[in-house]
């Protein structure tokens, strides 16, 4: 039996490998007196990762890349990954997108097992399985790098990423034989099936194999190069143990191992390249973004760093520091979709064929664009316009060979989730935005498509496009024991950015018959009752109707779906009035402070009824601060804005987002409102109006891009800042006085200089244009 390391033995190891790494503390910040910190240093990556989705970790990657790399340590389910108040590890997975998964890498130097063992049993015992112990104070992590001293395994593991490869570095505290684990069946949100998984010994140093994941779903593929020559490969399928083999396969717990002789203080590392396109992409990935750095660990994580970096300091803050490291812990997490073409531009499509990109062509994925255009398109369209090029070039290249976009395009399959297709919002506002390097023919057949023809399940994948179109068109509403009501409200808005496009390209006859359809959402708002309320397919509404309960609701209740007209706010204030309008918001903002502005109650059957109002915890709710402003009350606006941003977003492991982050989507609200902005309808009209609030920092400055808006910058300055003064006084735009609660997008890129007067008490008088 192996002898378990002991503090006393371990204590001196970890300093002396500790001392040689880069610095990095559990926020990633390094020594002000040494080095003057970059954005990249404020970052905190642990952020909420005590309470969060599978998605959301301390896992090293790159912006928008395949490979999310770090611990898992829960059992299989719902929220199931890391959770920072967890002392151990289970190994290090891959993948951690919405709904994907794959190839955990564990090393041990303890008794053989083959299965993980409960996240939460102790090392000693029967079934504790191969996860290990780790020393907490160990544990750190800073943009695209993670690492920890595991207790059991007796090595410190570290670990950096590119776009689609992982690179693994384990130091060992003592000499002895070392295993490392390559598992394809382990604890995941999703709880992934798995089938025909294979690894295959190429030659001493090089390992490589596949995973069927979820039937049809997608299959990964890998190829893993090992520094340093091991004795052999051995496996497991099921129960049954295999040695000394050339190749391990079957269906469900398939797993494989390497032993090594380590010496104390000596580093086994693991490069892995990943595809979903077939084995020569994998290698191809490796060879690619790996070559480069050749064992050389250090480089690899500095250029995983840099990519960070170079993307952060597109927006320079200046001002408290606490802040300053909430805005870039919240906009580095704003960039966390994922690329899913391999580096060669060959991606599988929906129908599983294999496709071949023009040079330097992406497919993007990720979790679903629902109302995300409140934070994406005003972002990404200011300080990642190549971003947001790319994402339409993914829907244009998905509609080409599927026939339909995609609202969230996981793997790049059809997935439907949260029955909607807001995708076509942030098509409209890349074209609006003048970011048009795209076939135009093409994306205005797309996007009229989408509102023209009835959606449903596509050939080999998902659902797609409005599957709820019929009734919508022909009752003027979706009825509740059809399909939830929520769908009308979606369907209306998304018929209203379709029309701005339309009207943009000269399209009278689809701008009339799209404009007509986003007034629908009148067709359920009660006329005495001033709710949104359901309504059946024979006209009638819902009996004893209760706002408060979200039975036929997409995550949200009648109360909070109520507000839900992006595109037409005055009319939601002409048919509610104005002061029953301001009476309810204000009642629902005060009564939700106490629950910091979300809700923490959510039965996904939707049958029960909670007494919650503001929910910025879920998305349909994410305007409402920004509704005062169009009632003639813009002074609350700029009261609840930074409330939210106070009380709602947090900084430690423990409270970071109040609900369901959802792969950046809270995280760039935070980002824009910091700036003191937000766009209603999602930038989807010609030149949009930008909302305006008082911003939280000093001095804000927006590098624009070079290609697309010149490389101009754009200052936001504000004087007589504190926490106290959050309430605008005046506003000037370039010396001009601006009276109105926005300013157009293009005053934005044109470069410029915005300024703000701030005080303790509101200004009564501004913004109320």
């Amino acid at each position: 039996m192996k002898k378990i390391l002991t503090p006393v033995n371990t204590t001196f190891f970890i300093f002396c490998v500790a001392t040689l790494l880069l610095p990095a503390t559990t926020s990633g910040q390094q020594n002000k007196s040494t080095k003057q910190k970059q954005p990249v240093d404020y970052v905190n990556i642990f952020t909420g990762t005590s309470n969060a989705r599978w998605m959301l970790g301390p896992y090293a990657s790159v912006p928008y890349g395949m490979i999310q790399l770090g611990p898992d340590n829960q059992d299989a389910g719902w929220m199931s990954g890391y959770d920072y108040s967890i002392a151990n590890v289970t190994g290090f997975s891959h993948l951690h997108a919405y709904n994907m998964a794959g190839l955990m890498i564990m090393p041990a130097v303890q008794d053989f097992t083959n299965t993980p063992g409960p996240a939460t049993s102790p090392y000693r015992g029967a079934g504790a399985g191969f996860h290990s112990r780790i020393e907490k104070q160990t544990e750190k992590a800073s943009p695209g790098y993670y690492s920890c001293f595991l207790y059991d395994a007796g090595c410190l593991a570290e670990m950096t990423a590119s776009t689609h490869c992982g690179f693994h570095q384990y130091t060992f505290a003592k000499n002895e034989e070392a295993r490392i684990l390559l598992s394809l069946l382990f604890p995941t949100e999703m709880n992934a099936r798995v089938s025909n998984g294979i690894i295959r010994k190429v030659n001493d140093s090089l390992v490589e194999g596949s995973v069927d994941i979820n039937k049809d779903q997608y299959t990964l593929y890998f190829s893993i190069q090992f520094s340093k020559p091991f004795k052999s490969l051995n496996g497991w399928v099921g129960n049954k143990i295999q040695k000394d083999v050339a190749a391990i396969s079957g269906d469900g717990n398939v797993g494989g191992f390497v032993n090594f002789d380590v010496h104390d203080k000596e580093s086994i590392q693991l490069k892995v390249g990943l595809s979903l396109v077939d084995l020569a992409g994998a290698r191809n990935n490796l060879a690619t973004e790996m070559d480069g750095f050749g064992w050389n660990f250090t480089t690899a994580r500095l250029a995983a760093r840099n990519h960070w970096n170079d993307l952060l300091s597109k927006i320079t803050v200046e001002g408290d520091e606490a802040n300053k490291a909430k805005f870039y812990t919240n906009l580095y997490r704003s960039f966390s979709k994922q690329t899913w073409s391999d580096a060669d531009g060959r991606y599988r499509d929906p129908k599983e064929i294999i496709q071949q990109l023009p040079a330097n062509g992406k497919m993007y994925g990720g979790d679903a664009f629902w109302n995300s255009y409140w934070n994406y398109n005003f972002l990404l369209s200011t300080i990642a316009p190549d971003m947001m090029n790319n994402w339409v070039k993914t829907e244009l290249e998905l509609f080409d060979k599927t026939g339909w976009t995609s609202d969230g395009p996981t793997g790049l399959e059809h997935t439907g989730i949260m029955e909607v297709t807001h995708e076509i919002a942030l098509m409209v506002a890349a074209y609006q935005k003048g970011i048009r390097n795209y076939d135009l023919d093409k994306f205005y057949k797309a996007i009229i498509h989408n509102a023209k023809e009835q959606g449903g399940r596509t050939e080999k994948s998902g659902t797609a496009g409005m599957e709820k179109l019929d009734y919508f068109t022909r009752l003027g509403y979706v009825p509740y024991e059809i399909e939830r009501s929520s769908r009308t409200l979606d369907y209306a808005y998304t018929f209203y950015c379709t029309a701005q496009l339309a009207l943009a390209l000269g399209k009278p006859d689809d701008y009339v018959y799209c404009m007509k359809l986003s007034q629908n959402w009148k067709n359920q708002f009660h006329p005495k009752l001033k709710w949104q309320v359901p309504k059946d397919s024979m006209g009638n509404w819902e009996k004893n109707y209760d706002p408060f309960n979200g039975k036929n609701w997409i995550e949200g209740n009648g109360w909070q779906y109520t507000w839900y007209v992006p595109h037409d706010v005055p009319g939601l204030i002409e048919m509610m009035g104005k002061d029953l309008f301001n009476q309810r918001l204000e009642e629902g903002f005060k009564k939700a402070a106490k629950h910091n502005y979300t809700a923490y109650v959510f039965d996904r059957h939707q049958d029960s009824s909670f007494e919650y109002y503001v929910n910025h915890g879920n998305e349909e709710n994410m305007q409402a601060a920004w509704l005062f402003s169009y009632s003639g009350k813009p002074w609350l606006t700029q009261l609840y804005t930074r409330k939210i941003m106070d009380a709602f977003y947090g900084m430690t492991p423990y409270k970071g987002w109040e609900g369901d982050e959802d792969e950046g989507q809270m995280s760039g609200w935070f980002v824009n409102t910091a700036m003191g902005f937000f766009e209603m309808t999602g930038g989807v009209e010609k030149d949009s109006k930008v909302m305006l609030t008082a911003p939280l920092f000093d001095k804000t400055t927006i590098w624009l891009d070079q290609e697309y808006h010149a490389g101009k910058k754009f200052e936001i300055i504000t004087q007589n800042n504190s926490a106290k003064n959050i309430y605008i006084q005046s506003v000037t735009l370039n010396g001009k006085k601006i009276e109105t609660p926005w300013i157009s997008f293009s005053d934005i890129t044109k470069g410029g200089q915005l300024v703000y007067v701030l005080g303790d008490k509101p200004n009564y008088t501004w913004g109320v244009k």
